[in-house]
């Protein structure tokens, strides 16, 4: 764990404010940035999170954890302390660790046609929060926040599994106190009486099977090409990106091409 993430004294001035929690668009003034994040961050996953923490700190990057308390149900994150001193020991070297669920799938949720469209070719339900309305959502999330306090573990904030959940987590997760969350279009900065919402498209991967690691691999180049004006850009790698050879190759370009445009940043940072 010897890297840091690299960031620079200075503010930037890329976000356009949402008071009370309404919809905001993003302005571009400022200066661009990178921010790198490492989602599923759970035991069974263990080996493949820390290959892509060794990725990053050989380019001076430490990336945000996306932890997952109980994985699928049947891996409790408190039954693994070899992980949870990994964890501790990244937090320590300035990682922000993120709720990321609570066990990550849908066991036991049902969709509606609704969900079904939005999840459409982004995860083989993989999407926990995708169909919980507020009270459910913020019940996981409170779980989810106890346990870490148990651990040592101090959540900068909570993203949901793939992105996709409803409205109401937004407010679960404001009223718990945490001051991030982000969806596929926006990181969300909750302060007192507003919401930040920061325009940052995503990078990202799916290695699940040939046809779509060379998709992604493609989109992810083509992000490059389209993309490289906007203020903020989001980098995030799942242990899934390294099941196939031409996703894993594609990370380590992708990392590159970005870190030679703008300097990455902390969620802080934003």
């Amino acid at each position: 764990m010897r890297g840091a993430a690299s960031s620079t004294g200075s503010s930037t001035s890329i976000v356009a404010s949402s008071h009370n929690g309404g919809a905001s668009t993003s302005g571009s003034a400022g200066r661009r940035v990178l921010v790198v994040s490492i989602h599923d961050v759970a035991p069974p996953l263990a080996p493949r999170v820390r290959a892509l923490w060794d990725l990053c700190e050989s380019r001076g990057l430490t990336p945000a954890l996306l932890v997952v308390p109980n994985w699928h149900g049947v891996a409790p994150l408190a039954d693994a302390p070899e992980v949870v001193s990994w964890i501790r020991r990244c937090q320590d070297a300035g990682a922000e660790v993120f709720l990321h669920g609570e066990r990550h799938d849908e066991a036991g949720l049902t969709r509606g046609w609704g969900d079904e469209w939005r999840a459409w070719g982004r995860t083989a339900r993989e999407g926990e929060f995708l169909t919980l309305e507020e009270p459910a959502a913020r019940e996981r999330i409170a779980r989810g926040l106890a346990l870490f306090r148990e651990l040592g573990l101090q959540p900068a904030g909570f993203i949901p599994p793939a992105w996709l959940a409803r409205s109401g987590c937004a407010r679960a997760v404001s009223a718990l106190g945490l001051r991030y969350t982000e969806d596929t279009h926006a990181v969300s900065v909750h302060e007192p009486g507003r919401v930040r919402r920061i325009a940052s498209p995503v990078v990202r991967w799916s290695g699940r099977t040939a046809i779509r690691a060379r998709g992604s691999a493609a989109v992810a180049a083509l992000r490059w090409r389209a993309q490289r004006r906007e203020p903020c850009v989001r980098i995030a790698l799942h242990p899934g990106d390294l099941a196939h050879p031409v996703t894993a190759r594609s990370i380590g370009t992708t990392l590159d091409r970005w870190l030679g445009d703008r300097p990455a940043v902390r969620y802080a940072d934003l």
